[in-house]
């Protein structure tokens, strides 16, 4: 277990070296950022990742066009750039990023002359959910190199909104022609998020438990928004290796609070939480941390958040009275992936 970390941590260390000095080399040959006037006439937008990428594709629309360092269905704590990729950023007039949780992304954007960079962090601080806690065996002396708290903010709407209204106003500030369009876009989006927000708000209101279980600690800030409690079976990487301790702990907590379900997700393998729910005998169902989507042309950000409160309603056991998401996912959104 350990031996894998360390490689883990070992072929990240390389990497981020060797984008720096990527990011150094193509900063030389490519000058500083293009204007949004050059080219096709957009403003040239990188996104190191999905969540990311969805704002710059709502808030943008037609006058931005978006490239996203993490590709569909990519897991993207442990992205390495590409020197393509490198050199995307160095062009960009805009980018969009969370500060911390991809250090290469984090190398290439301090080497970009570019004027607008945004960090997501900015508009809404992390919290430190103790993520990390029973990931590493105990005197192994190593820390998780990632965000100093939690990066998964985007899971809260409300958080979300937030980054949005800093996305478009950058947006307005880099395209001034179109800062009309970035702005009412913006409010469109927010209103969307807002509408959201309620409807977790409702359909979480009365529930048999309050507690869920899930396999990568990604679930703080919507936890503490809507009031649940979040037992994690790994910590913020959803690659490491929960301790024995970690698990004898997560399982009486399940015990303790009448969990009905394991939570995994979409982009890690659900091995360990299959396992941790044959030994309890529980069922195990999908909950999408967002942090990619594996195919962006039948689903998005609003249609994920949906089917996640579907699952958290039936997992939680809601009041079957109670009411219910106004919004019906299609056939399209992702799907409950329970099993027996």
């Amino acid at each position: 277990m350990m031996i894998g970390l360390l490689r883990r941590r070992t072929r990240r260390s390389i990497a981020i070296a060797a984008t720096a000095l990527t990011a150094s080399l193509a900063l030389t040959a490519c000058g500083g950022s293009s204007s949004a006037d050059s080219g096709n006439g957009k403003l040239k937008v990188v996104a190191s990742f999905y969540p990311m990428e969805f704002l710059a594709r709502q808030i943008g629309q037609e006058h931005v066009a978006v490239t996203d360092l993490t590709a569909a269905g990519v897991e993207p704590h442990d992205l390495e750039l590409t020197a393509k990729q490198v050199g995307t950023v160095q062009k960009a007039d805009a980018i969009l990023y969370l500060k911390g949780l991809q250090p290469t992304v984090d190398q290439a954007v301090a080497q970009s002359s570019g004027k607008h960079k945004i960090d997501a962090t900015a508009a809404s601080p992390l919290v430190d959910h103790h993520l990390d806690e029973g990931a590493e065996e105990p005197g192994s002396g190593h820390k998780h190199e990632g965000p100093a708290g939690d990066p998964h903010i985007w899971l809260d709407p409300t958080r979300y909104a937030a980054i949005a209204r800093s996305v478009g106003d950058e947006f307005a500030k880099a395209d001034p022609t179109h800062a009309e369009d970035y702005r009412r876009n913006t409010d469109e989006l927010v209103t969307k998020l807002t509408a959201l927000d309620q409807e977790f708000q409702d359909g979480l209101k009365s529930t048999g438990t309050r507690t869920f279980v899930t396999s990568h600690a990604a679930f703080g800030y919507l936890a503490d928004h809507y009031g649940l409690t979040q037992v994690a079976i790994n910590g913020v990487d959803p690659e490491s290796e929960p301790t024995p301790a970690r698990l004898a702990a997560v399982q009486k907590a399940a015990k303790d609070n009448g969990v009905t379900t394991i939570f995994f997700e979409t982009l890690v393998s659900p091995k360990l939480a299959d396992t941790v729910a044959k030994d309890l005998g529980l069922k195990t169902a999908v909950l999408d941390p967002l942090e990619g989507v594996k195919d962006p042309a039948k689903d998005d950000y609003l249609t994920v958040m949906k089917q996640n409160l579907a699952n958290l309603r039936t997992a939680l056991g809601a009041t079957a009275g109670q009411t219910a998401p106004a919004a019906t996912p299609t056939p399209d959104a992702t799907t409950p992936a329970a099993t027996s």
